[in-house]
């Protein structure tokens, strides 16, 4: 989860073991790649499975959804004058999209995008959702061969300059909505 914000301290109250990676692509990689080697340098038990809880946005899906997130694109990758499509990371041997199975039948699944920005518009063709994490996330799992599951909790529209304001008046309320995710469903912390 990038922000305790996010959490509002529901998640803490379950005593589950979280990871707060700060906001964008490049702190999420930093201190998830960071726990890895730690859990490893130690002789910990392989991890079995990154699960990334957190807000996003959606023109698609409305406030106060909590979706399953199992399809993730970089959105903010843009190497086309090189001849690369949008999304796709000049001469990297992984895949621009990344697919992990659906693990949690009762959510509805959609796409995510994810960048380093607070989308405010984006082309709802290619994910339904954006964030400023989740890929990144995803990414680093894929390389290392770690299991990857992400559940968000839809803050706003990401549609106009409005949806910063709805972030800030909805995000503090994700935290429930979460723990009586994690409640419902059968994972060991």
């Amino acid at each position: 989860m990038a922000l305790p914000l996010e959490s509002g301290g529901a998640l803490e109250q379950l005593g589950v073991p979280l990871l707060y990676t700060g906001v964008g692509k490049i702190n999420a990689v930093h201190v998830l790649t960071r726990e890895l080697v730690r859990r490893a340098a130690r002789g910990e038990p392989a991890v079995e499975l990154v699960l990334n809880l957190g807000t996003a946005g959606s023109p698609v899906f409305p406030a106060g959804t909590l979706l399953e997130c199992t399809r993730f694109v970089q959105r903010d990758m843009d190497a086309s004058p090189l001849g690369f499509a949008v999304g796709e990371t000049p001469f990297d041997a992984h895949p621009p999209v990344l697919e992990h199975a659906a693990r949690f039948a009762h959510l509805e699944s959609a796409a995510c995008g994810s960048g380093d920005d607070f989308c405010v518009t984006h082309d709802a063709l290619h994910y339904e959702v954006v964030d400023m994490e989740a890929y990144a996330l995803a990414k680093v799992c894929h390389m290392e061969g770690v299991p990857f599951a992400c559940v968000k909790y839809i803050t706003d529209g990401a549609k106009d300059e409005s949806s910063a304001g709805e972030w800030r008046r909805t995000a503090h309320t994700a935290g429930e909505r979460l723990a009586e995710f994690l409640r419902s469903v059968p994972l060991r912390i």
